[in-house]
């Protein structure tokens, strides 16, 4: 999305009246961020985890779904040159996911942020996203339907969930603009088998 109808950006200090309280480190010479969504990896059966008493969010991924996403973050990494800020949802099946993330992009740290988790309202990331630096490469790690919820609503501005999230896919949005619900822009979006297809060549 363009901002300014001509362009052009003010000289500095002059606010031209309209100004104070936007956020202008988001102007056209900007690189625009990347937002990096990612499903966790395959996890431990629900109903199963569910009868050994302990809470849903502590629920682990697979060995499967370990081995699986580790090729699938090689492809990734051939795709992505970088990440700047890694983030996850609390639970445990999303962090493991991360840190297999973390070691393919040669070590982040992880931010564990309860805004990605499942229960939460896609507009409650904006305050967080809106934090980061114009021209980063943001990664999150979160849960259906809540990822695909958050996908729609920076596409479209509306509460929709078009795209589909399967376990460990990824999907990127680029923002010119700060981010706000309908003004990103789909880059690509590749399955978990298209992934792990990039990370065997």
């Amino acid at each position: 999305m363009e901002i300014g109808a001509e362009g052009a950006v003010p000289a500095p200090g002059h606010d031209c009246g309209g100004t104070r309280g936007i956020d202008t480190r988001f102007h056209p010479a900007a690189a625009p961020m990347n937002l990096l969504i990612i499903r966790h990896a395959v996890a431990a059966d629900r109903e199963k985890f569910a009868a050994t008493g302990q809470p849903d969010h502590l629920r682990p991924i697979t060995d499967r779904g370990r081995s699986r996403m580790r090729r699938g973050a090689r492809g990734l990494r051939r795709t992505v040159r970088r990440i700047d800020v890694l983030a996850s949802s609390p639970a445990v099946r999303c962090v493991q996911t991360a840190e297999i993330l973390a070691r393919a992009f040669g070590g982040r740290d992880i931010v564990q942020l309860p805004e990605l988790s499942p229960e939460q309202r896609p507009e409650e990331m904006l305050g967080w996203l809106r934090s980061q630096d114009p021209g980063a490469t943001v990664a999150v790690v979160g849960h259906e339907p809540h990822l695909g919820f958050l996908v729609g609503w920076l596409l479209s501005g509306l509460s929709d969930s078009f795209v589909e999230m399967k376990k460990g896919c990824a999907c990127l949005l680029t923002f010119e603009d700060p981010p706000a619900g309908g003004n990103a822009v789909l880059a690509w979006h590749l399955p978990p088998r298209q992934l792990r297809r990039l990370g065997r060549k």
